[in-house]
């Protein structure tokens, strides 16, 4: 039976998280598989109920976190080291940037004869200045030589890693989108709308726009309220509008809303029908979604974004950033309008078209199920995987540690 040992960064509230945990909990029983991951970042809502409500049990290393540190990043080099000593695998996947590096040097340095690595979305603009981000491609760079096989999650992101930012050649990457359960957001909607609706005072003539994810530079929330302000200005129907999530800049996204004269309030203190509402992180976005009428996305880089795909599960209207795998996710005047990056005057107007033309969300929301459900359920995510892992032990023989 091969074992298979999955790095990841931290369970934090997003794809990865799903990503690992469906794979370790759906393999078939051909595969043993143990789950590693890092130290929750105190600026993010934990998602251990993702990884408990399967009955799972991952190891932490609590030396493994967001931020660089040699101090810490060695110790726990050493700790993936010795679970790989004792666990002996045939197969080291890892997930995302941190546990990329880590684990891949822990199983090149152990042996390990097959080395696979995901990235979910990457670091290489829209995050740090030119030298950090060159020095960040070199590292990775120098890793897929190590690297049996590279995962991206969209045609787009492969096209990013190959052709333009050179990590390594087309033939060692192969594409895996993500997968969830996305069955959830199909059912008990009517109940579910009642239930946020009723929760944040809306009436059913508001529309509510919902943007949802980390508050942090890159999903450029900024954009969000700029956008908003034109279009609170214009528009002739009645909007209300939701910053769903927490993170690092959430005293900056305040800052900028006050410099705008947008009116918000904090929905976990009280519920006031203003402008806008920071609810904070909310476990069950079926229901937020359920309860909104618009999602927006600002960013300046995405992987594969999950607010988009769960938004497309729920029918509902989506305008957002023409940014990273988002071409792959959502369908471009079916499901989605799409803006180019951080223009603020056709973000506004699109989001004022959305928002004006009843029968245009009607028209976006049609198709957003059925492009969905089979794309990007958890099942065809197993299967993908399952069949890369068989391909890639039938051409190594199993290496004893």
């Amino acid at each position: 039976m091969p074992k298979v040992l999955r790095i990841i960064n931290r369970f934090n509230l997003g794809g990865p998280t799903y990503n690992v945990t469906y794979l370790t909990k759906y393999l078939s029983d051909e595969y043993e598989t143990l789950l590693v991951g890092g130290e929750k970042d105190e600026t993010e809502e934990s998602s251990d109920f993702i990884v408990e409500d399967l009955g799972l049990k991952p190891i932490i290393i609590k030396e493994m976190k967001r931020l660089v540190s040699l101090k810490d990043d060695y110790l726990a080099y050493k700790k993936i080291k010795k679970i790989i000593q004792e666990f002996k695998p045939d197969i080291v996947h890892t997930h995302a940037s941190k546990a990329g590096t880590l684990g891949r040097l822990a199983a090149h340095s152990c042996g390990v004869p097959i080395i696979i690595h995901t990235f979910h979305g990457h670091v290489f603009h829209s995050y740090f200045g030119k030298s950090k981000t060159t020095f960040y491609k070199n590292i990775e760079r120098y890793l897929a030589k190590k690297s049996t096989a590279i995962i991206a999650i969209s045609e787009i992101q492969k096209q990013e890693l190959v052709n333009i930012h050179r990590i390594c050649k087309s033939k060692k990457v192969v594409v895996i989108p993500l997968g969830f359960d996305l069955s959830k957001f199909q059912e008990n909607k009517d109940e579910k709308r009642k239930a946020f609706r009723q929760k944040y005072k809306l009436d059913d003539d508001e529309i509510a726009i919902s943007i949802i994810g980390r508050l942090v530079p890159v999903k450029n929330h900024t954009l969000f309220l700029e956008g908003l302000k034109i279009v609170s200005e214009k528009t002739t129907k009645k909007i209300r509008a939701f910053i769903v999530g927490d993170g690092e800049d959430r005293i900056k996204i305040e800052s900028k809303a006050n410099e705008l004269n947008i009116p918000f309030v904090d929905g976990t203190q009280k519920n006031e029908k203003t402008l806008l509402t920071f609810t904070s992180w909310i476990k069950e976005i079926d229901i937020v979604l359920a309860g909104s009428d618009i999602i927006a996305l600002t960013s300046f880089n995405e992987g594969t974004p999950v607010s988009l795909i769960e938004a497309q599960a729920a029918n509902k209207p989506i305008i957002t950033t023409n940014v990273g795998g988002i071409e792959n996710v959502v369908l471009n005047n079916e499901t989605a309008l799409l803006c180019e990056n951080n223009n603020i005057e056709e973000f506004a107007s699109q989001l004022l078209k959305i928002i004006e033309n009843d029968n245009l969300r009607s028209s976006l929301s049609e198709k957003g199920w059925e492009h969905v459900k089979k794309q990007f359920h958890f099942t065809r995510l197993v299967n993908d995987m399952e069949k890369l892992y068989k391909e890639l032990t039938e051409k190594q023989p199993k290496t004893i540690l």
